[in-house]
């Protein structure tokens, strides 16, 4: 089981940066592919990016690429969003997730925990 608590989010103007947070419990961090997405009302959740057990490999999705950066400091249980640039629509709640065979791709159902998210808006 992982528990993981998403922090760092806000009201940012347009062109401005935010870092998120995603905090995890227990002590099997380090054997769990990270990922981030996010989801806007009336929308599917959409894959932003993902790093693997070790953070050697990153996956990001077209739209953040050279924006976005997505790190992760396994003694501290930790995955970071680091969000540059921002766009309105980059507007929606994000999540982490966790998922246990070192998988960095798109699909959400193979994530296997959530947190609960937290609201980025981005508007002048």
């Amino acid at each position: 089981q992982v528990q993981l608590v998403e922090s760092g989010g806000g009201l940012v103007q347009p062109g401005g940066s935010l870092r998120l947070s995603c905090a995890a419990s227990g002590r099997t961090f380090s054997s769990y592919a990270m990922g981030w997405f996010r989801q806007t009302p009336g929308k599917e959740r959409e894959f932003v990016a993902a790093i693997s057990r070790n953070g050697r490999s990153t996956n990001y999705v077209d739209s953040v690429k050279g924006r976005f950066i997505i790190s992760r400091d396994n003694p501290k249980n930790t995955v970071y969003l680091q969000m540059n640039s921002l766009k309105p629509e980059d507007t929606a709640v994000y999540y982490c997730a966790a998922e246990a065979f070192d998988y960095t791709g798109t699909y959400s159902s193979r994530y296997d925990y959530w947190g609960q998210g937290t609201q980025v808006t981005v508007s002048a």
